[in-house]
Parts: structure tokens; sequence; C-alpha cells
């Protein structure tokens, strides 16, 4: 049996070491925030034969600075488009957007290159937008430890609920982890990916909990809450690793399908929910018990002082 109970200070040490390493990292480096929440403009050209995505990035950054090129195909048409982003300066003003289709025009005279759309998003619009995202995370969270805090009510919900929350913040700061070391732009998949990581996460230590419970009534309610917390882990320890395991062979096989087809909006998910469900085996099994039951050790000392 291993004891992770016994351990946690390590636990505890490890994931203090680890978030200190990646704010630091957000601080040295910077966030990179795609367009939907720092702003700007998006815009699309058809062409014929075959371009590379990097020499249209040499091209766009000669005129209009830093940008973000992908490239997609029309499944029905067979048309290709390659969108040019250029993130935080706003909209691209008519003269910026003459100057680029020009050069675009000239380093590919042979590909038939035409703009096809352009999609501007203000800077207001895209805080804003964040803000909401948030906020959707925020409330998620708000409403796990509610519905932990009523389901688990007879050993203390509310402080279970608390100290699974904490683990889950954890988690969203190991998936925003993925993105900044990558380089990645923060975009709408960071917010898919947090949020599909807390229902991954809590579910497994609500297991946990879950085993707690029925591990009082069993052991009776004398039992010192470190063995019985150490003994549920090690009972569910077999079947939270195995699922996240499971999981993880098929997100892996989604990350080298998005690489070899170079589809960096389905990799920019897929590899962020990799770390996620690392981060989320962790939390479950060496956090939120072990924080559990470092606060409901304090909680009857102050009783008993009292």
């Amino acid at each position: 049996m291993i004891n992770f109970v016994g351990k946690r200070k390590w636990f505890y040490i490890i994931a203090a070491v680890c978030m200190v390493v990646i704010f630091a990292t957000a601080i040295l480096l910077g966030v990179p925030l795609d367009i939907q929440f720092k702003g700007g403009s998006m815009v699309t050209y058809s062409y014929t034969g075959e371009i590379s995505s990097a020499d249209v990035s040499n091209v766009a950054q000669g005129v209009v600075g830093t940008v973000n090129v992908q490239e997609s195909q029309d499944v029905s048409s067979g048309v290709h488009s390659m969108v040019i982003t250029v993130a935080g300066s706003g909209s691209l003003t008519t003269e910026l957007h003459e100057k680029l289709t020009q050069a675009m025009e000239e380093a590919f005279p042979d590909n038939n290159v035409k703009i096809e759309q352009t999609d501007n998003v203000d800077p207001t619009m895209g805080k804003e937008f964040f803000a909401k995202c948030l906020v959707a995370v925020a409330f998620a969270s708000l409403l796990m430890v509610v519905y932990i805090a009523f389901r688990f009510r007879k050993i203390g919900g509310w402080s279970a609920g608390a100290m699974c929350v904490v683990a889950l913040v954890h988690d969203m700061i190991w998936v925003f982890a993925a993105f900044l070391f990558l380089r990645i732009p923060l975009n709408d998949n960071f917010i898919a990916a947090a949020l599909t990581i807390l229902g991954y996460s809590i579910n497994n230590t609500i297991v946990i909990y879950d085993r707690v419970r029925e591990n009082k009534r069993l052991m009776g309610g004398n039992t010192p809450l470190e063995d019985l917390v150490n003994t549920s882990i090690n009972q569910t320890l077999k079947r939270s690793v195995m699922t996240t395991v499971t999981t993880m062979i098929a997100l892996v096989t989604v990350c080298v399908v998005a690489m070899v087809y170079q589809l960096s909006s389905i990799l920019s998910f897929a590899f962020p929910m990799v770390v996620g469900m690392i981060a989320g085996l962790f939390s479950s099994l060496c956090l939120a018990p072990e924080l559990w039951v470092t606060w409901k050790g304090k909680r009857n000392l102050q009783e008993k002082k009292a």
C-alpha cells in the first residue's frame, strides 16, 4: 500500500514549485493571446497550386508585422485557403489590406491568389469574451463545490468541495502552462480544454470521496482520517490510473494525426488536454484528498483547543 497521505508534504512542495516556475515563465516571456482575446484581424486568401505557410508568413510579416498563418481547404469545392491572423493591432486599415494583397500577388504570381474574407475583432470585445470565459469556468467550479458538499455532507462536504476546487485550479494552471511553454496563443481551445479537464479531474476525486464515505461505514467512525483516506486512495488507484491512461491513448492518437496533417487547431486542443489529464491524475490522487485531510486535522485541533 502506498502511503499517499504520509507523503503529502512532498506533493505540496512539488505542486508549489511547479506553480512558481509556470508563473515566473508567464511573467518573463509574456502570455501569448490569440485574436479572440486580444483583438486583431483575420484575412483569408484562396489560391491554386501549392504555397508554403512559412513563405506566406514571411511575406505578411514584411507588411503587417507578427502574424499567424493557417492552411485550410474546403472539402466540397477543394479550394485551398490561407488564413493570416494579425493579433493585437485592432482592425487593419484599408491601406494595409491593399499592401498585403499586393505583396501576396507579387510573391505568388502563379497561384492565383485572391482575397476571400476579412474579419476584424475589436480589442474591447476580445477582453469581454475572455472575461465571460473566466466567469464560465468559475461558475462551473462553484456548481461542483455545491454538488460535492451535498453528496458528501456526512463526511464534511463543504471542506471536501473546497479542496477539490484548489486541485482543479492546479489542473487548469497546467493546461495554461501547455499553451505557455509551447507558445500557443490562448484561444477558445484553452477554455474548452480547461472545462473538459474540470470534468475528468473531479470525476476521479469524487470516486475517492465516495470510497472514503463507504470505508467510514465499514471501518468505523473511530478510524483515523489519515488511514481512512489512504486506504480509499489505494483502493481506487488502479481505476483512476486506467481511466486516465485509456483517455490519454485516444488524445495522443489525435495529437499524432494532427501533427502529421498539420492541423494546428486540433493539436492546440488535444495536447493541452494530455497535459491536463496527467495533472488531473496527480491532483486527484496526491492533492485534493491530502489537502482535505490537512484541513480537517487543523479544524479538529482548533476545536479541541476551544
